[in-house]
């Protein structure tokens, strides 16, 4: 396959950008998109040029680092995580746009690189439950009705990417937020800083920048794990709660 590229190039989070062509060759179908872009870095590299600075690790689809705005959808045209997205999705002679995540919140470090530690301060804020060091407690000793177990499970699979904000018009984070709020807010290990812990991080969220939520669905839409807009509620839910208990 042959490629037309526009990406988008920025020195540093003080530079202007502006997004620059390349043609790239010989790029096989089976290719993983970030493997495409080390083919054209390495022919960059060559031509004693700067390579593109982009964000990966794993390439397994399970952390969240590969954070690029392919042709105007975050993560691409596939609900995947831009490693596991394969250039089959494209036809030979395409022009692809790459960006990095358009938010206030994400400012830009290096070219296809954002900023994405306001998601580790929200974390901080309230992500944790309290626990006994010591030896391990047994597997079995505080039971956990199935239903909650598979809500915890399906909330935890945010791998904490900032897809759902770069897609949101609002650059909003609450499907992240809510994620990580309702991931432990139904297990009973997580039910002493229940309360507490939705009206932190919610705080954190605020104080960080992140746009109002609208519920416009976009943010569920990109989500690669599938994190679901009723999260958003449920989040909403507990903060109610918490907030008229403080208030009492």
């Amino acid at each position: 396959m042959k490629l037309n590229l526009r990406v988008w190039r920025q020195q540093n989070p003080d530079a202007e950008g502006a997004m620059a062509t390349y043609e790239v060759d010989g790029i096989s179908p089976d290719m993983s998109f970030l493997e495409m872009l080390d083919t054209l870095n390495e022919g960059l590299i060559l031509r004693g040029e700067e390579p593109v600075a982009f964000d990966h690790d794993c390439r397994e689809g399970i952390c969240g680092a590969c954070s690029l705005v392919i042709n105007g959808d975050a993560h691409g045209p596939e609900r995947t995580t831009s490693c596991q997205l394969h250039m089959r999705s494209f036809r030979d002679g395409d022009t692809i746009d790459v960006e990095p995540w358009r938010a206030s919140a994400f400012p830009v470090v290096k070219d296809l690189v954002v900023d994405r530690s306001a998601f580790d301060r929200i974390i901080q804020a309230g992500g944790y439950i309290s626990a006994p060091t010591g030896s391990a407690p047994e597997a079995h000793a505080t039971p956990v009705p199935k239903p909650d177990a598979d809500s915890a499970f399906e909330h935890a699979e945010c791998i904490g990417c900032g897809a759902c904000v770069a897609a949101c018009p609002n650059g909003s984070a609450m499907l992240f937020t809510s994620a990580k709020v309702n991931h432990l807010g139904v297990l009973p290990q997580g039910a002493p800083e229940r309360e507490t812990r939705v009206l932190d991080m919610v705080a954190a969220m605020d104080d960080e920048g992140f746009g109002g939520c609208t519920l416009t669905g976009e943010c569920a839409t990109a989500c690669p794990k599938g994190i679901e807009l009723p999260s958003i509620a449920s989040m909403n839910r507990e903060w109610l709660r918490a907030a008229r208990k403080v208030r009492r």
